[in-house]
């Protein structure tokens, strides 16, 4: 299956909702922790399997997250280490990008979602403990929200309702927002640890996956979050990415510094349907296409790019 190496570790991997065969990657050098980024845009060929680079823009500082615009198919959102957050149009050269850098959040941008039903909106989560809600034509955002006491490391729109989202933290909670209310109308103490991220699902919009630093991933209901209505156990380090099948309402896939990527039906007893332990460090990104079902990707410290198909090894040629 096609692999792409990266000059630097990779952060993230988004597929385009456009394009099937095009995704965009976050990459940070030195593991992020100082150092140069670059966002590469890539191609997978369906002739032969190979993913090709059609674009790449560098940053002074690494990249964490992407988003790719839900209302044009050349833009693309970066969250930075340095606290920006980059508006790229892949449509245009290196030389005339970003057009927007947006300077606001204080410290390093982790995490980027575009609006998926209003289309004109995104958020960003950040070290800074806040969440920022801006519009692409906007050059300051709309609002910000702060009440995590630690890191947001992730923040995820609801796939049905345009004005809610939820956003996963190191305070150990999860928090459900509605951009109509002052404050967050649901505090969900998740986990003991960390929580690094979050996703909703795309079939029940009042279920959540969180990923946590103590290894597992919980599933919610938010009309009855008193106790989760499952507990994914299976990886052996903290996970870092959890995201839902955009085509089946059960399945959902996640990364972690195990350095595994897992797929999971949450309805049933064996939950874990799927280990690939490709990457050989840390897989800090995941994603599924939208558009071609079953196709998944991955990237993580060992500065790989994997694209395969569900069933199938990542790594066969």
């Amino acid at each position: 299956m096609p692999v792409f190496k990266t000059p630097f570790n990779g952060y993230s991997v988004k597929f385009s909702p456009f394009y099937e065969s095009r995704l965009a990657v976050a990459t940070a050098q030195n593991f992020g922790i100082l150092g140069n980024g670059r966002v590469h845009v890539l191609d997978l060929s369906p002739a032969a399997p190979a993913l090709t680079e059609l674009v790449a823009f560098d940053t002074a500082d690494g990249v964490y997250d992407l988003a790719w615009s839900e209302s044009h198919d050349s833009l693309l959102i970066a969250a930075v280490a340095d606290g920006s957050v980059k508006i790229y149009d892949t449509a245009l050269p290196p030389t005339a990008n970003p057009i927007r850098s947006l300077h606001e959040h204080t410290r390093e941008v982790h995490s980027a979602d575009y609006n998926p039903t209003r289309r004109d909106s995104f958020i960003t989560s950040s070290w800074d403990d806040t969440v920022k809600l801006w519009t692409v034509d906007r050059p300051t955002s709309v609002r910000t929200f702060k009440e995590h006491a630690y890191c947001v490391y992730n923040a995820t729109w609801n796939p049905r309702h345009s004005d809610v989202f939820c956003s996963a933290s190191g305070d150990c909670t999860l928090r459900i927002w509605d951009v109509r209310e002052m404050g967050s109308t649901m505090i969900i103490p998740a986990h003991e640890f960390e929580i690094l991220a979050c996703d909703w699902n795309k079939y029940d919009d009042c279920l959540i996956a969180s990923a946590s630093v103590d290894k597992s991933i919980k599933i919610w209901d938010v009309r009855n979050y008193r106790v989760p209505i499952a507990v994914l156990n299976g990886h052996g380090y903290a996970v870092r990415k959890v995201k839902f099948s955009p085509h089946k309402r059960n399945l959902l896939a996640s990364c972690s510094y195990d350095m595994t990527v897992c797929l999971w039906d949450f309805m049933v007893e064996d939950a874990l349907v799927g280990r690939y332990d490709h990457h050989t460090e840390f897989a800090v990104g995941v994603d599924m296409s939208v558009l071609v079902e079953g196709l998944l990707a991955s990237t993580g410290w060992d500065e790989l790019v994997y694209v395969w198909q569900q069933g199938m090894d990542p790594r066969a040629v």
